[in-house]
């Protein structure tokens, strides 16, 4: 039986591409095609007997989704997602990995790679590519630390400029409840040795860890 695959590219000739390359596959085939992540969310709730094997998703989409939470919607329904994008965006492909994203591979690859980046994932394995460990190695956070949601929110907005009393407002916290998630995000920094002792070690940080579009990801 060939394996369910679904894409999600905002180019009609890239989604053309794609489902050209499937057709000649023995192991995988492209029963949809979409130009966003709703769209694809909801092709899925409208035929829950259709099993899914795997969702190829493009970084850089029109509407300007995050590739982190797109990913993450995917996962909430047990989809495993392999990030196929042209790649030139590290800030972007953080974001996808760190939402646990299985594989990654460039759009200039070829069938033969395509098809067996969908065949690793199906079976539950990591497809670790060399585009794989370019981003990793190229990575200032190696040592990241683990915040909660919470704590990436704070995070986001206090090292976007906002005080600890505005971003109290905006996620309706007390402003010592804020403080303490602040205190225990630089605990969590200096513990792997990444100091964030100040608001501008708190956005670089920010940067490096992809919740912040940093240089390299503009």
């Amino acid at each position: 039986m060939r394996l369910n695959v679904i894409a999600v590219d905002d180019h009609e000739v890239a989604l053309a591409g794609i489902d050209a390359i499937l057709r000649q596959s023995e192991d995988c085939q492209l029963v949809g095609s979409f130009l966003t992540v709703d769209d694809a969310c909801r092709f899925i709730e409208l035929y829950p007997d259709l099993h899914i094997d795997l969702v190829m998703l493009d970084l850089r989409l029109a509407d300007s989704s995050d590739p982190m939470e797109n990913a993450h919607r995917f996962q909430k329904l047990n989809i495993p997602v392999l990030v196929f994008s042209s790649l030139e965006n590290p800030y972007l492909i953080r974001r996808a990995l760190y939402a646990g994203s299985a594989g990654i591979l460039e759009k200039s690859a070829s069938p033969a790679d395509l098809n067996q980046a969908i065949l690793t994932i199906c079976r539950g394995d990591t497809y670790a590519n060399a585009e794989w460990a370019s981003v990793i190695d190229s990575d200032p956070s190696l040592g990241t630390v683990n915040l909660s949601r919470r704590q990436r929110e704070v995070l986001e907005l206090y090292a976007s400029g906002e005080s600890a009393k505005r971003v109290a407002n905006i996620l309706e916290l007390s402003i010592d409840t804020v403080q303490d998630y602040l205190n225990r995000i630089r605990q969590k920094y200096a513990q792997v040795g990444r100091p964030a002792v100040t608001k501008i070690d708190m956005f670089r940080r920010a940067q490096e860890d992809g919740y912040l579009p940093g240089p390299l990801g503009v």
